[in-house]
Formats: C-alpha cells, sequence, structure tokens
C-alpha cells in the first residue's frame, strides 16, 4: 500500500460515509482515485479494509437487534427472527450468483472510469427520487421482495450505483415499511462483505500490507465515520428525506461526465 497516510484518511472517510447514504461508496472511492491518482489493484487490500470497517460499523449500531435475531433463529422455530433471516438468506443467492459467474468482469469494472460512475450516479438519482415520492404503506419483508431486493443488491455492482439507494428504494417501491427495510438493508450486506474479504485474505500476495499504517488509518476512518452515516441514514428513511441525495448523485453525476471529456 503505497498512498500515504492522510489520503487513506481521507478514503477511509469517504468510504464510511458513503457505504451508508444513497450516493454510492464504489462511486465515491473510484472519484477519489482518479483525483488522487490511484490505480488497481494496487489499491484493492485498502479497498477491502475499509469496507470491512463498514461491516463492523454496522455490527456495532445493530448489535441489540443481530443479537435478538440470532436468539430468535436458535430457537429452531418459526418465529419473527427465523423469518428474518431466512428472507436474508434469500436476499444473498442473487449477489452470491453474480459474484460467482462474474468475479474478473466486476474487478475490471474498478478502472478509475469516472464516465461510468457518473452515469450510474444519474441512475441512482432517479432511483431515489421515485423511491422519495413512493407511497407510504406497512409491508413486512416477504420471501419475493427479499428476492427483489437482492436483485437490487446485484445490480449495484457497478461503481456508481449505490447499494443502499438500490436496495432501499427496491424494498420502498415494493410498499416494505420504512424501518424494516432500512434494518434489512444494512444487515442484508454483512455475510457477502465478509466473504469478499476472507476470500481476499487468503489470496492476498503480502499479508504484512494489510497491516500498513496506511491501511490501519483509513480503516479506523471508515469505522468512525461509517458508524456516523448508519445512525443518520436510518432516520433520514424513517423521515422519508430522500430526495436530497437524489440532487447530490445528479449534481456530483453530471460534474464526473463532464470532467471525464475534459
Amino acid at each position: 500500500m503505497d498512498i500515504p497516510i492522510w489520503e487513506a484518511i481521507i478514503l477511509g472517510l469517504i468510504q464510511g460515509l458513503t457505504e451508508f447514504l444513497p450516493v454510492s461508496s464504489s462511486g465515491h472511492l473510484e472519484l477519489a482515485n482518479y483525483f488522487f491518482g490511484i490505480e488497481e489493484p494496487s489499491n484493492l487490500q485498502f479497498t477491502m479494509a475499509v469496507h470491512f470497517a463498514t461491516v463492523l460499523s454496522t455490527i456495532v449500531v445493530f448489535w441489540h437487534e443481530i443479537v435478538k435475531l440470532l436468539r430468535g433463529f436458535f430457537r429452531f422455530r418459526m418465529n419473527e427472527e427465523t423469518i428474518f433471516i431466512l428472507n436474508i438468506i434469500i436476499s444473498l443467492v442473487p449477489i452470491a450468483f453474480v459474484g460467482l459467474m462474474f468475479q474478473d468482469s466486476i474487478e475490471g469494472l474498478f478502472t478509475s472510469n469516472i464516465r461510468l460512475v457518473g452515469f450510474m450516479l444519474l441512475i441512482t438519482a432517479c432511483l431515489l427520487t421515485f423511491a422519495n415520492f413512493a407511497k407510504p404503506r406497512s409491508k413486512p419483508v416477504t420471501p419475493v421482495s427479499a428476492f427483489v431486493i437482492g436483485v437490487a443488491q446485484a445490480v449495484a455492482i457497478f461503481p456508481g450505483l449505490s447499494r443502499s439507494g438500490c436496495t432501499i428504494s427496491a424494498g420502498l417501491l415494493q410498499g416494505v415499511k420504512r424501518e424494516e427495510v432500512s434494518k434489512f438493508s444494512f444487515l442484508m450486506v454483512l455475510v457477502p462483505i465478509i466473504g469478499m474479504n476472507m476470500l481476499e485474505i487468503i489470496k492476498a500476495p503480502a499479508i504484512g500490507s494489510i497491516f500498513s499504517p496506511a491501511v490501519i488509518a483509513g480503516f479506523i476512518a471508515a469505522f468512525i465515520s461509517g458508524m456516523v452515516a448508519c445512525k443518520w441514514m436510518i432516520s433520514l428513511i424513517n423521515r422519508g428525506k430522500l430526495i436530497w441525495f437524489a440532487v447530490y448523485c445528479v449534481v456530483v453525476g453530471i460534474t464526473s461526465i463532464i470532467l471525464s471529456f475534459i
């Protein structure tokens, strides 16, 4: 890992804040890599580290809910907690298929292509706009809605397509109640990101680089900012305040496209 510590902290803050806010963490990291001149795959281990930091921040924020779900699940009864976890498993099917079948193609998308990021941010803005004006309803997450939300997560592999934006929009457009879709969206990402990190650590050519000062600094920055952003986003979803993120995505998306031609 060759980037300076101050750059690592900035990248960590970007990851932590944008992982939970519906503005695409991968897209913002691609923009940061473009402006800092950082090239993949040399930055891959750092990217995985800051993603793992946001997973830990999710666990901290939802700790009581996670413990409740696991206690209910290990009673081995078809209760509310078991149904929720089964729906999480269903939502993982699309991302598992995409990850196994198109891993090399996915990695090829992360080349600091800010024009692609710009167009994907505009799509994110459209989804957020539709979700913002969706009629509030109070349906629970069902196996069908869980699968659709999972498809949205799988599609969001493109840098600039917000994972949280896609999954939350998919849930709200299906009529899932806001409190339920926010918790489901943030918890469903834990397994795939942990799995990707474990695979990356196994095949990492230099384990020492994972524990470099820059990686550690970025990890801490992503963890702290991730907790702040996660709590803030839950509040915003419950209040239905998504339109301003759509406006932000339009501004950044158009700017990225213009800069790509300069």
